[in-house]
């Protein structure tokens, strides 16, 4: 038995750690502006969140991307504290 799971970065983690993990480190009014949903806007909570990620697979992955941007390890700046500017979902501009 092969296990499929082994080049999934989110196997073992719940949706509720990986959202928890999020908030305490974004808190709900810029983890609001960096994924743009209703639940994490208007009376956010775990639970709310939990419910509407686990129906809507856009929103869960874009979720999941911000949450994976934050815990892979940044790779080494060849100049100290010339940091690239981070840029998260950005919408395409329109002519």
């Amino acid at each position: 038995m092969s296990d499929k799971q082994n080049n999934n970065p989110l196997h073992g983690i719940t949706l509720e750690a990986l959202l928890t993990e999020l908030v305490r480190h974004y808190g709900w009014p810029q983890l609001g502006q960096l994924v743009k949903i209703r639940c994490f806007n208007r009376e956010p909570s775990i639970k709310s969140s939990l419910t509407f990620l686990r129906r809507t697979p856009w929103a869960r992955e874009q979720v999941e991307a911000l949450y994976l941007q934050l815990v892979r390890p940044k790779p080494a700046s060849r100049h100290p504290g010339s940091a690239a500017p981070r840029v998260l979902f950005a919408r395409k501009a329109v002519d």
